[in-house]
């Protein structure tokens, strides 16, 4: 662990959230983690920003119709700021009849609202790529 443990329990929770939101294939479930000028970058190199582009790239994830699994390796928390590293994976049949494997490890910036939530500024699934 890298921080406190209130900070660790509050990020698994978030995770574990955002993961639940994931399985229901809901991109307005989805969306709602996400700072409304997010960037997601689906590809290494190649930011997707403003909402519209944001959400393209989460739908093109949920449309497989594969539930994620994930798990927070490190945290670093200042303020209202965290710096997230989480193992993730997308392993399945799609909705599409192919095999899916997609994994990384995520470099994601996150930032707590007044309303005590986090939402991903940058959610950088290959970061570490």
């Amino acid at each position: 662990m890298t921080d406190s443990q209130p900070h660790h329990d509050d990020l698994t929770a978030h995770l574990a959230a955002y993961l639940a939101a994931f399985a229901t294939g809901s991109l307005a479930a989805l969306d709602e983690f996400y700072e409304p000028d997010a960037i997601v970058v689906p590809q290494p190199g190649a930011p997707r920003t403003g909402i519209t582009e944001r959400r393209a790239a989460l739908q093109h994830l949920l449309d497989f119709g594969v539930p994620m699994q994930a798990e927070l390796r490190q945290h670093y928390v200042t303020g209202d700021l965290a710096l997230t590293v989480v193992d993730w994976s997308i392993r399945g049949t799609a909705r599409q009849g192919f095999p899916l494997d997609l994994h990384g490890v995520a470099t994601d910036v996150l930032r707590r609202g007044t309303d005590g939530r986090w939402r991903y500024v940058i959610d950088n699934p290959f970061g570490t790529a």
